[in-house]
């Protein structure tokens, strides 16, 4: 049976994340809310149900047979190993799971770029305090998590340019689609601080160039970074560090 991916219609989003190593393992799944015939209806469906005993809060989720499984990080934990993704050992998986949870941490962060005061509210609403959010988390927090994963990939005892293990996992995929995501919402400020983690920049070009995901990258199912969904492009909030 197909895996069943929820996820916002229209956006790349967290279940990018899910995605990406969907399509990287070549596995058989459904993106529910963009197939014919099921849509967007149907995630509201299992989310607002008063019957389901593990009813998601929010999408991302992902249904495989009768287990439902929400939020990015425990998706991955729980794919990974049934996807060749993960890496060997269950201390090893821990830690892969722990730079996930970074990675999430990461994007609440971008996306409080442009919504710091409230996700209710539209982005014109705040743009003022998005112009004092967004130059914090370039001038600060950015390289904080950059610096971060690429000391990581350094400190692989393992080596041969992964996060964690001695071979691709999920991770590696997900700090792939950080750093597109900031090349999109933050040009001026990655073009500033590629230099600084070369590490950084050879993992993402090694993962573009896998042959699933390169040609992911260029079907008609990898929507295109947009300004409804994390990483947002705002000239005003693009600075330079």
């Amino acid at each position: 049976m197909a895996y069943e991916l929820y996820y916002w219609d229209g956006i790349q989003g967290r279940g990018e994340f899910v995605r990406l190593a969907l399509e990287d393992a070549g596995a058989d799944y459904v993106d529910v809310t963009r197939a014919p015939g099921r849509g967007t209806g149907e995630m509201l469906k299992l989310m607002e149900s008063a019957t389901e005993a593990h009813v998601p809060f929010a999408p991302p989720f992902l249904r495989d047979g009768d287990q439902i499984i929400s939020h990015v990080a425990n998706i991955l934990f729980y794919l990974g190993p049934r996807l060749g993704l993960a890496p060997d050992g269950e201390a090893l998986r821990w830690f892969a799971n722990g730079l996930q949870l970074t990675v999430t941490d990461f994007i609440a962060e971008v996306h409080d770029t442009h919504h710091p005061i409230a996700t209710s509210k539209y982005y014109e609403d705040q743009k003022e305090e998005a112009k004092a959010r967004a130059a914090e988390f370039v001038g600060n927090r950015m390289p904080k998590f950059l610096g971060y994963f690429d000391r990581v990939l350094g400190q692989n005892p393992d080596g041969g340019g992964h996060a964690v293990g001695n071979a691709v996992t999920y991770v590696d995929l997900s700090l792939f689609q950080v750093i597109e995501g900031l090349r999109y919402a933050f040009a001026k400020a990655m073009r500033h601080y590629e230099r600084q983690y070369p590490k950084l920049m050879k993992l993402h070009a090694s993962v573009k160039t896998r042959p699933n995901i390169a040609a992911y990258l260029a079907s008609p199912r990898r929507l295109a970074f947009n300004e409804d969904g994390i990483f947002r492009r705002y000239p005003e909030l693009d600075i330079e560090p």
